[in-house]
Protein backbone atom coordinates (compact mmCIF):
# COMPACT_ATOMS: atom_id res chain seq x y z
CA UNK A 1 0.00 0.00 0.00
CA UNK A 2 1.22 3.25 -1.22
CA UNK A 3 1.26 6.07 2.12
CA UNK A 4 -0.55 9.03 1.32
CA UNK A 5 0.76 12.14 0.84
CA UNK A 6 -0.75 14.81 2.75
CA UNK A 7 -0.18 18.56 2.49
CA UNK A 8 -0.75 21.40 4.78
CA UNK A 9 -4.38 21.23 4.29
CA UNK A 10 -4.58 18.06 5.22
CA UNK A 11 -2.89 17.97 8.34
CA UNK A 12 -4.99 21.07 9.44
CA UNK A 13 -8.24 18.99 8.44
CA UNK A 14 -6.74 16.25 10.61
CA UNK A 15 -5.89 18.33 13.67
CA UNK A 16 -8.87 20.08 13.95
CA UNK A 17 -10.87 16.63 13.62
CA UNK A 18 -9.11 15.34 16.49
CA UNK A 19 -10.01 17.97 18.61
CA UNK A 20 -13.53 17.79 16.95
CA UNK A 21 -14.63 14.98 15.21
CA UNK A 22 -18.16 16.89 15.03
CA UNK A 23 -16.98 19.82 12.95
CA UNK A 24 -19.18 21.22 10.59
CA UNK A 25 -17.73 20.90 6.60
CA UNK A 26 -18.58 24.84 6.85
CA UNK A 27 -16.67 25.73 9.78
CA UNK A 28 -13.85 22.90 9.10
CA UNK A 29 -13.39 24.30 5.54
CA UNK A 30 -13.60 27.63 6.98
CA UNK A 31 -10.56 26.58 9.62
CA UNK A 32 -8.04 25.28 6.64
CA UNK A 33 -9.12 27.61 4.60
CA UNK A 34 -10.62 25.48 1.53
CA UNK A 35 -14.01 25.98 -0.12
CA UNK A 36 -16.51 23.38 1.54
CA UNK A 37 -16.40 21.42 -1.74
CA UNK A 38 -12.72 20.81 -1.24
CA UNK A 39 -13.04 20.09 1.82
CA UNK A 40 -15.81 17.03 1.69
CA UNK A 41 -13.62 15.73 -1.24
CA UNK A 42 -9.96 16.10 0.55
CA UNK A 43 -12.44 14.13 3.66
CA UNK A 44 -13.62 11.74 1.89
CA UNK A 45 -10.14 10.99 0.52
CA UNK A 46 -9.06 10.46 4.05
CA UNK A 47 -11.34 8.36 5.00
CA UNK A 48 -11.15 5.99 2.38
CA UNK A 49 -7.68 5.70 2.62
CA UNK A 50 -7.78 4.21 6.25
CA UNK A 51 -5.83 7.22 7.52
CA UNK A 52 -9.02 8.02 9.43
CA UNK A 53 -10.73 4.75 10.35
CA UNK A 54 -13.86 5.98 12.52
CA UNK A 55 -15.40 9.03 14.54
CA UNK A 56 -16.43 7.78 18.06
CA UNK A 57 -18.12 9.02 20.93
CA UNK A 58 -16.13 8.64 24.16
CA UNK A 59 -17.91 8.20 27.01
CA UNK A 60 -17.32 8.62 30.75
CA UNK A 61 -17.38 5.05 32.39
CA UNK A 62 -17.53 5.95 35.77
CA UNK A 63 -20.46 7.82 35.15
CA UNK A 64 -21.65 5.15 32.60
CA UNK A 65 -21.17 2.64 36.03
CA UNK A 66 -18.47 0.78 35.09
CA UNK A 67 -16.27 1.84 38.48
CA UNK A 68 -13.39 -0.58 37.58
CA UNK A 69 -10.92 0.06 35.53
CA UNK A 70 -8.09 -2.62 34.96
CA UNK A 71 -5.55 -3.80 32.32
CA UNK A 72 -4.79 -7.38 32.08
CA UNK A 73 -2.02 -9.25 31.18
CA UNK A 74 -2.58 -12.79 29.37
CA UNK A 75 -0.07 -15.27 28.90
CA UNK A 76 -1.42 -18.17 26.54
CA UNK A 77 -0.10 -21.93 27.60
CA UNK A 78 1.06 -22.75 23.33
CA UNK A 79 2.01 -19.74 20.50
CA UNK A 80 0.95 -20.45 17.52
CA UNK A 81 -1.68 -19.70 14.75
CA UNK A 82 -4.78 -22.09 16.46
CA UNK A 83 -4.44 -21.10 19.93
CA UNK A 84 -4.27 -17.26 18.84
CA UNK A 85 -7.54 -17.18 16.86
CA UNK A 86 -9.02 -18.93 19.55
CA UNK A 87 -7.92 -16.60 22.19
CA UNK A 88 -8.87 -13.95 19.32
CA UNK A 89 -12.53 -15.05 18.60
CA UNK A 90 -12.64 -15.12 22.59
CA UNK A 91 -11.80 -11.95 23.46
CA UNK A 92 -13.94 -10.19 20.63
CA UNK A 93 -17.08 -11.71 22.50
CA UNK A 94 -16.55 -10.22 25.48
CA UNK A 95 -18.21 -6.46 25.31
CA UNK A 96 -16.14 -5.15 29.09
CA UNK A 97 -12.60 -5.70 27.08
CA UNK A 98 -12.29 -2.37 25.52
CA UNK A 99 -8.79 -2.90 23.78
CA UNK A 100 -6.55 -5.98 23.52
CA UNK A 101 -2.77 -5.93 22.32
CA UNK A 102 -0.53 -8.53 21.09
CA UNK A 103 2.72 -7.16 23.24
CA UNK A 104 6.24 -8.12 23.56
CA UNK A 105 7.77 -9.28 27.52
CA UNK A 106 6.36 -11.30 30.15
CA UNK A 107 2.51 -11.89 28.73
CA UNK A 108 1.84 -12.28 25.16
CA UNK A 109 -1.32 -10.09 25.61
CA UNK A 110 -2.98 -6.58 27.54
CA UNK A 111 -6.32 -5.65 27.57
CA UNK A 112 -7.80 -2.86 29.22
CA UNK A 113 -11.45 -3.40 30.38
CA UNK A 114 -14.36 -2.03 32.80
CA UNK A 115 -16.56 -3.69 35.43
CA UNK A 116 -19.34 -2.23 37.06
CA UNK A 117 -17.60 -2.86 40.43
CA UNK A 118 -14.21 -5.05 42.53
CA UNK A 119 -16.97 -8.29 42.55
CA UNK A 120 -17.76 -8.49 38.93
CA UNK A 121 -14.10 -7.40 38.02
CA UNK A 122 -13.21 -10.40 40.03
CA UNK A 123 -15.78 -12.78 38.56
CA UNK A 124 -15.03 -11.84 35.25
CA UNK A 125 -11.07 -12.79 35.94
CA UNK A 126 -11.89 -16.19 37.26
CA UNK A 127 -15.09 -17.12 35.43
CA UNK A 128 -14.62 -15.85 31.58
CA UNK A 129 -11.13 -14.58 31.09
CA UNK A 130 -9.53 -17.78 32.74
CA UNK A 131 -11.80 -19.62 31.14
CA UNK A 132 -11.02 -19.30 28.00
CA UNK A 133 -8.94 -22.38 26.58
CA UNK A 134 -5.15 -22.18 26.45
CA UNK A 135 -5.09 -19.20 29.06
CA UNK A 136 -2.42 -20.16 31.29
CA UNK A 137 -1.63 -16.79 33.53
CA UNK A 138 -3.79 -13.63 34.36
CA UNK A 139 -1.96 -10.91 35.71
CA UNK A 140 -4.24 -7.51 36.43
CA UNK A 141 -3.90 -4.22 37.61
CA UNK A 142 -6.65 -2.15 38.77
CA UNK A 143 -6.73 1.59 37.50
CA UNK A 144 -6.77 4.11 40.73
CA UNK A 145 -6.83 7.50 38.77
CA UNK A 146 -6.80 8.20 34.89
CA UNK A 147 -3.98 10.96 35.17
CA UNK A 148 -4.16 11.11 31.40
CA UNK A 149 -5.87 10.06 28.68
CA UNK A 150 -5.92 11.09 25.04
CA UNK A 151 -6.91 9.93 21.81
CA UNK A 152 -4.82 12.59 19.83
CA UNK A 153 -2.05 11.46 18.19
CA UNK A 154 0.66 14.45 18.09
CA UNK A 155 0.18 16.16 14.80
CA UNK A 156 3.84 18.67 14.75
CA UNK A 157 3.23 18.98 10.85
CA UNK A 158 -0.14 20.63 11.31
CA UNK A 159 1.22 23.90 11.98
CA UNK A 160 3.23 23.84 8.93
Amino acid sequence: MTALELDSYDWRMIQALQENARISNVALSEYVNLSPSQCSRRLQRLEQSGLIEHYATILNHAQMGFGVMAFVSVTLEKHGENPAKDFHEAIAAIPNILECYSVTGDADYLLRVVLTDLKTFSDFLMDQLVAIRGVSHVKSTVVLDRIKSSTNLPLNKADK
